[in-house]
């Protein structure tokens, strides 16, 4: 959108008879690749969040939030349909090469040849914010998109302005202007791209207070490159860490994320719009273990252990929901389309969601029992062999499938029927499969998965990889065994 054209849809107010004014405006934070440990009302005592604190303390948080995926664009596509990734097709990012996907890692160390990939979220979904215009809404989108390429960004798929979101997943010219982004206009040069973000809101805001309006902030930030503003970087360089968190530079991408997040509530409370005001929370993933370490999560972003899909989760809407208040259920952005769809009054019960609706715990009341899936019948090759504690120092996972039911979770592997079973009430960190202990309780998950599955025609990898080779595997897990091998690795080696 030109600039002129867009200084004028930012400054009209739009007459629309649709709009039904008992709805409130809704602002999802949805903040990228921050782990569940990093805020300080989740544990830290190194990151300083005290904006997202109060948030906390406004409204109810969940601590036992989920992704619906393990990392960026799927995590994305799931929320915003509201239906798992075996419907939309999307299951990882395209990777630097500008291909699909799905085949990460060496040649030599796949078992199987993985399932294709998707790039683009299809128009014939019907998203969040298209349900939310129908009902009268103004929709905007402030930084990353990352559901594909021209002709699938936000003004195609039920937003009416965007800025700064493209095909990217990563801010392409860094967190400093210029930003080398065509959804962006440079700033000043050295203008923070988060603090931006944030100054774009609050313009919106103020010039649309009279309207119901959705605006959707995904931050690029936490996303590497890992580049704070210097005033704050030395402010934590002076900071005592501990072994977990002690990234100086991260930790003031954090504090920026924090402080912009609090000028777009308090923009909301000088215009008395907090009682009619919906904000969600949370990140689209866990964080990357070897920047950031979720302990006593195992694992981190890519895979499919807790400290992968586990993420800080917060509903805040004065008023409506209690202050302070705590949920220990297992919910997922999964939940967030029949969630709005209830306090919106949006009638149209044919969408077929895969989620529920989290409103009943808002009240006090208790939600239907289900569980919780995830398919990735595809490769995630490591981020850091020595650091990521995944599936195996090769990858962060190998294609297979979880299900999550009460406090028990299973996973199995495609390449070699592999299962294993945790009690995640009791070993939150994944340490101690189970499944030779409590055989029953495998059968009985694998069975609910097969299941789910079937009925959800999910796509299971069988053909064989020639190129495999075992002697390859080995000598490579030698040099990592050996300390030969660590940190960041080429996935040609």
């Amino acid at each position: 959108m030109k600039k002129t054209a867009l200084i004028l849809f930012l400054t009209l107010n739009i007459s629309c008879e649709s709009i039904d004014n008992k709805n409130p405006n809704i602002i999802l934070f949805f903040v990228d690749d921050l782990g569940w440990t990093d805020l300080s009302f989740m544990g830290s005592k190194y990151y300083e969040t005290p904006n997202i604190d109060n948030l906390s303390k406004s409204g109810m948080t969940f601590y036992n939030g989920y992704a619906s995926a393990a990392n960026c664009t799927p995590s994305r596509a799931t929320m915003f349909t509201g239906k798992y990734s075996t419907s939309h097709g999307i299951y990882t990012v395209a990777d630097n090469k500008d291909l699909v996907g799905s085949e990460r890692g060496n040649d030599k160390t796949r078992k199987l040849i993985p399932i294709k990939n998707k790039r683009n979220l299809d128009l014939e979904f019907f998203l969040i914010p298209e349900m939310l215009k129908d009902k009268g809404y103004l929709n905007a989108h402030f930084g990353k998109w990352h559901l594909g390429n021209e002709g699938f960004h936000p003004e195609d798929q039920g937003f009416d302005f965007n800025f700064g979101g493209n095909q990217t997943g990563g801010p392409k010219g860094g967190y400093f202007s210029p930003y080398k982004n065509p959804n962006i206009s440079d700033g000043p040069k050295g203008e923070y791209l988060t603090d931006r973000i944030g100054d774009e809101v609050v313009n919106f805001i103020d010039n649309n207070q009279n309207e119901t309006f959705f605006a959707y902030v995904p931050f690029y930030s936490v996303h590497t490159p890992i580049q704070s503003k210097k005033d704050l970087q030395k402010k934590y360089l002076l900071k005592d860490g501990n072994e977990n968190h002690n990234r100086a530079d991260y930790a003031g991408m954090i504090q920026s994320v924090d402080e912009n997040i609090g000028k777009i509530i308090n923009e909301i409370e000088k215009l008395g719009l907090s009682e009619n005001t919906l904000f969600i929370f949370t990140s689209d993933n866990g964080g990357i273990r070897a920047i950031s370490s979720q302990s006593p999560l195992r694992a981190g972003k890519g895979s499919y252990y807790e400290g992968g899909i586990k993420v800080p989760l917060i509903f805040s809407w004065r008023g409506k929901i209690k202050e302070g208040s705590k949920s220990y259920e297992r919910v997922s952005n999964l939940d967030f389309f029949p969630t709005i769809q209830k306090i919106v009054g949006y009638k149209n019960n044919d969408l077929k969601l895969d989620g529920v609706d989290l409103n009943p715990i808002f009240e006090g009341r208790n939600i239907e029992k289900r569980a919780l899936f995830y398919h990735f019948p595809i490769y995630l090759q490591a981020y850091n062999v020595q650091e990521d504690n995944g599936t195996d120092p090769l990858f962060r996972t190998r294609p297979g499938s979880v299900i999550i039911k009460d406090n028990w979770k299973l996973h199995h592997y495609f390449e070699n029927n592999k299962k294993e079973l945790y009690n995640i009430e009791n070993d939150i960190s994944e340490s101690y499969d189970l499944s030779k202990v409590n055989v029953q309780k495998t059968k009985e998950l694998f069975n609910i998965l097969n299941l789910w599955r079937e009925t959800n025609n999910a796509p299971i990898p069988f053909e064989k990889n020639i190129k495999y080779d075992q002697k390859f595997v080995d000598s490579i897990n030698l040099l990592i065994i050996d300390g030969k091998l660590s940190g960041r690795i080429n996935t040609n080696w």
